[in-house]
Parts: C-alpha cells; structure tokens; sequence
C-alpha cells in the first residue's frame, strides 16, 4: 500500500472517527423522536427554552441536543438558541404523509440494535445473535410483544412507500387477474397497486400480527372491496386463486433453505401462465461504489437479526430454480429506490 500523504492520513482517519460515532448520530435522532421534537417545531421556529418548557426537559441539556441535530442537518439554528425544521428533519413530523416516525423508533429500538452488539459472534459462528440475545427468533419476540409488532408493521409500511409510488405504474399489472402478496404485511404496497389498477383484485396474505393494521389501509386507499384478507404461516401454505404472486422484503428474512420453502409453496398453487414477482435490493457480484452502503448494512441487519440475507442476481436465480422458477428479469425500480423487480415463470 502506497503510504498516504498528510491530508490523505487526516480524511482517512476523519472517515474513520465519522463511523464509530453514526450510533451516536442514531441515537440523537431517536431521541428527538421519543420526545416528539417535530411535531412542536412544526412549520414555524422555536427556542430551545420554549421547548424544554413544553416537554419538561433540562434547558441546557436540550439545547445541546437540538444544536446536535442541526450539525446533522435536521435543523437549522436560524439564531442562537432559536431552531427551525429543515426539510430531511421535517421527516419525523407524525402528521405527515411521508414520515418516517415509526421506521426511526425501530431501527433505534434495542430490539433492533442488542444484537448487532454481537455482531463478530454471528461473523464467527454465522448464526443469528437475536436469538441467543432474547432466547428465541425475531418473529417470534414481535408476537409476543403487540405494541413493538403494531410499531415493526407502521416502519414497514413507512419503509415501504417510495416503493409503492413507483412499482404500480413500472411493472405491467393490468395483465392479470388477481395478486397475492405474500407476507404483505399492512398491505401498503398492495392498496397502492390495486388503487392504480381498477380491474385488478387482491389476495393479502400474512400472520395474524402482520395483518393487524391492515383493514384500515386498505379502506383508507377505497380498496378493501377488492381485497381479500387471509392468515397463515407461508412455511406451511400459501393461499391459491392468484395468477401474480407478489413478494415484497420476505425473501431477504430467511436463510436459502426457508426462503426456497416459501418458493416453492408459491410454485404450488400458481398455475403455468403466472407470475412470481420479488421485490428486493440486489447486490452487485463485487461492492459497487454505486449502490448505497445501507443494502450492505441491510445484509448485515439480516444475520444479525433474522438469519437471513441480501442476495446477487445469480442468488436469486439459483434460489428460483430450486423451488421450480425460472428467472426472467431483474431490473431496477427508478433511481433513489434501493429495489430492483425481479420477475419469475414457472419452470
């Protein structure tokens, strides 16, 4: 290795600081979360006296965590001591249609975050640390705790917008009759589609606890009269009467042999003329500068959490021919979307 210059050595090691300190960046922003910063800030500008005052907080203590989140870019300190939104910071307002509230207290939740504390222990042994952290899998933690599942289902269906603004008008949906989204939890995505397709009928399949918030999406997009709701374990069955199969952020939760399981219960029930259409990241054959760092992070989240993984374009094409599919295509929703489209037809 080439040794670097001076100002090389001062970036590098300004990388390296900048890395080890994003969980206390996370943590700054969760905290203005719990305490519903946003939503007093709101459109106009307030002081950090005015807002100690409201939530019942230390005054100085407070005004350094609002100048900590204007360094970050979600605020802006228009004078001193006085604080307005800026638009990424305007994101964790709970009345917005766009915000990102519920993902944030997830992924800042310690239900989220004890394991990847263990993380060199899942790279040693390459098994999931939530399990040995809680003593049982990350489902099954969810299930037994409704008000974190209820707030697991709202970051999914955060998470899950960009996608369901893009996908119904970039794939061809009006060809088929009926779609079954499997593990579509609220059924974000699948109320986008039906919204954008009038002829098109639905088929919501999840657990009891990933259908919990459902109905209400549904009825909020006016699409409940198309869509059927049904409960299950999609290890054990998946419900028939779809010509597309549609799975969003499901395969990339399960090891190879679990998600060809899934697969091949989809393969069941298809018939020959259908379709599987998965929605996931995928990882280029070598890192690519071009896709975000957050997929390869994603990956890791996946050992770490639920045993299972991000995956390549030659993954998923083994992983289809093992439950019976033949890939088709795999092509990238528009740009600032992490996913691509990957389409299947039975073998």
């Amino acid at each position: 290795m080439v040794e670097p210059n001076a100002d090389e050595a001062l970036r590098a090691r300004g990388t390296m600081v900048g890395l080890v300190f994003g969980s206390m960046a996370a943590q700054a922003v969760a905290a203005a979360a719990r305490l519903g910063l946003a939503d007093l800030v709101g459109d106009g500008e307030r002081t950090a006296a005015e807002l100690a005052r409201e939530l019942g907080t230390h005054e100085q203590a407070t005004l350094r965590l609002l100048r900590a989140l204007a360094a970050l870019g979600l605020l802006a300190e228009r004078e001193p001591g006085r604080f307005a939104l800026t638009l990424p910071g305007a994101l964790l307002r709970t009345d917005r249609p766009d915000s990102v509230d519920s993902f944030v207290r997830m992924f800042t939740d310690p239900a989220m975050l004890r394991a990847w504390e263990r993380l060199d222990h899942s790279v040693r042994t390459g098994r999931t640390a939530f399990d040995e952290v809680f003593g049982k899998d990350f489902f099954a933690h969810l299930k037994e705790n409704p008000e974190l599942s209820a707030r697991f289902n709202a970051s999914m269906s955060q998470g899950t917008r960009a996608t369901a603004a893009a996908l119904p008008g970039y794939y061809d949906f009006g060809r088929f009759r009926t779609v079954v989204d499997v593990g579509g939890g609220d059924g974000t995505l699948l109320a986008a589609i039906l919204a954008a397709h009038p002829s098109l009928r639905g088929i919501l399949f999840d657990s009891p606890e990933g259908l919990a918030q459902a109905d209400r999406t549904l009825r909020d997009r006016g699409v409940a009269d198309r869509c059927a709701l049904e409960t299950g374990d999609f290890f054990a069955a998946v419900p028939p009467g779809g010509d597309l199969y549609l799975l969003k952020s499901v395969i990339h939760d399960w090891d190879d042999e679990r998600a060809a399981t899934i697969l091949r219960h989809c393969r069941k029930v298809i018939p020959d003329g259908g379709r599987l259409l998965i929605v996931e990241p995928v990882l280029p054959p070598a890192v690519d500068p071009s896709v975000p760092a957050l997929t390869y992070l994603s990956d890791l989240n996946m050992l770490v959490n639920v045993g299972g993984r991000e995956r390549t374009h030659a993954d998923f094409t083994a992983l289809c021919e093992r439950a019976g599919f033949i890939l088709t295509e795999a092509t990238p929703l528009p740009p600032q979307n992490a996913f691509h489209v990957i389409e299947a037809v039975p073998a």
